[in-house]
């Protein structure tokens, strides 16, 4: 769908704010080094755009309304949940920026600043379906709509159960140095990134009649995201460094990514 005049302006604003205030988060962690706080301005940039989106679209109604209540949702459980255990309930830097910064090295600053810059983006990028769904004109909701209703809230509810039961572990004195092996962290190493990216499975099955084949580009980059980029790969690394032979058991006994039962000493990369 083409955008008007004013909506191009609108979008080039909202560009050129989330570049500089990612600029600007990237100049805090020089000075803190403590990257943490990337995670939740990226769920909060993607819950303000699209919720931005909802209030300046010229849609139907009922679009601009899942719209702008989905953005906000997802962008206030996600951005709270890591305010509170990451940024505000933890002064160390998390795991896998640690090991980002010693991967690095000397060209950590760098490396960063890249890496902040390609969180704006993505952060622009994700808040594209809000946008799309803020200018369809559809005035009821389509059963793929429903469908996709459907598949986000059961998604959020099992990522919130996740990050929980994770949680619980963490508080547990008995539990430290351990691996937590309970609840969904039994059939999946990483249950809380393999229910973030059904959650944009959703979001996707939404958008889709307003985005079209746009609708697969989030699913698609989130899935590369968190299983092979800045998700899964440096969790793990961090994991092993902090856990060492009980991680190296977790790994052989427990998928990756996609929840499964246990299985035994075989192989787990799926």
């Amino acid at each position: 769908m083409p955008a008007s005049s004013s909506s191009a302006s609108t979008i080039l604003v909202a560009v050129g704010l989330t570049l500089v205030a990612f600029g600007l988060l990237w100049r805090r962690q020089l000075r803190t080094r403590n990257a943490t706080s990337v995670d939740a301005a990226w769920a909060m940039a993607i819950g303000l755009l699209g919720t931005g989106a909802a209030v300046f679209g010229d849609g139907s109604p009922v679009q601009r309304l899942v719209a702008g209540l989905m953005a906000l949702a997802w962008s206030a459980r996600l951005a709270w949940l890591l305010l509170r255990h990451r940024v505000l309930g933890d002064a160390r830097e998390d795991g896998r920026y640690r090991a980002m910064r010693e991967h690095w090295g000397e060209r950590a600053p760098q490396h960063f600043f890249w890496f902040y810059q390609a969180q704006a983006v993505a952060a622009l990028a994700f808040a594209l379906p809000f946008w799309f769904l803020a200018t369809f004109v559809q005035d009821t909701l389509l059963p793929v709509q429903y469908a996709g209703l459907g598949v986000v809230i059961a998604a959020q509810w099992a990522e919130g159960t996740a990050d929980r039961q994770l949680a619980a572990h963490r508080a547990d004195p008995q539990q430290r140095g351990r691996t937590c092996r309970s609840g969904l962290w039994r059939y999946s190493r990483h249950p809380n990134y393999f229910f973030e990216w059904l959650s944009w499975c959703g979001i996707a099955l939404v958008a889709s009649p307003a985005a079209g084949w746009w609708a697969l580009v989030q699913p698609a980059v989130m899935f590369v995201l968190v299983r092979f980029v800045s998700g899964v790969p440096f969790t793990e690394l961090q994991a092993l460094k902090s856990r060492g032979d009980d991680y190296r058991r977790y790994q052989r006994e427990t998928n990756a990514f996609v929840p499964w039962p246990p299985r035994g000493s075989r192989g787990a990369d799926a």
